[in-house]
């Protein structure tokens, strides 16, 4: 079967976000251009290193082209998105392992998220060939959506995906892991239930 590919050339629209309430949230990443809309699920992390990564890259850009590329040192207010995802949010795949990459011709950023993949082997030789192999594999290889996005798409993408990651629960003031609304049990109170 052949790969199947959701590229977006430019999108419409690239955000990340979320489904259910805080605790219980579902990230996903949506791409639209026209009527077609393409999301894909993953963890809240990645969806964290994504938007780390993709700022790095652009600032690196930005310092190797001594300030003539065409990337904004800060995400452009005009085109920062903040509307809900498009409904109904329909999963694609789950994202196993994620890409980027500048394109300097085009002066664009690549970003491909890619279908996660179980990988049956009996040794980590195997795995590590069996890995290799699907790396290799374009035309046959897991689902993938691939994106191409301005430097100014790039940084308010990156702005609104740590503004997502950072909406979920407070973090406790003794040991910094998530409070619910009904509290926890911190690790910092010898198990003593904090309330929020």
């Amino acid at each position: 079967m052949s790969r199947q590919v959701f590229l977006y050339d430019p999108p419409d629209r690239f955000v990340a976000g979320t489904v259910g309430l805080p605790g219980r949230r579902t990230f996903f990443l949506q791409a639209a251009a026209g009527s077609r809309v393409t999301s894909v699920a993953l963890e809240k992390t990645q969806v964290a290193a994504l938007a780390e990564r993709m700022d790095e890259l652009l600032d690196e850009v930005v310092r190797r082209s001594g300030g003539s590329a065409a990337v904004p040192a800060m995400a452009p207010t005009e085109i920062a998105d903040t509307a809900p995802l498009e409904t109904p949010v329909d999963e694609e795949f789950r994202v196993g392992t994620m890409a980027l990459a500048w394109d300097g011709e085009e002066q664009r950023m690549i970003v491909e998220a890619q279908a996660l993949v179980e990988l049956d082997a009996d040794t980590d030789e195997d795995l590590a060939e069996a890995e290799e192999r699907l790396l290799q594999d374009e035309e046959n290889g897991p689902p993938m959506l691939r994106v191409r996005l301005t430097g100014a798409q790039a940084r308010a993408f990156a702005k609104r995906a740590l503004d997502v990651v950072n909406a979920g629960r407070p973090p406790c003031p003794l040991c910094s892991l998530p409070l619910d609304p009904e509290g926890h049990v911190c690790p910092r109170q010898n198990g003593y239930r904090r309330g929020a």
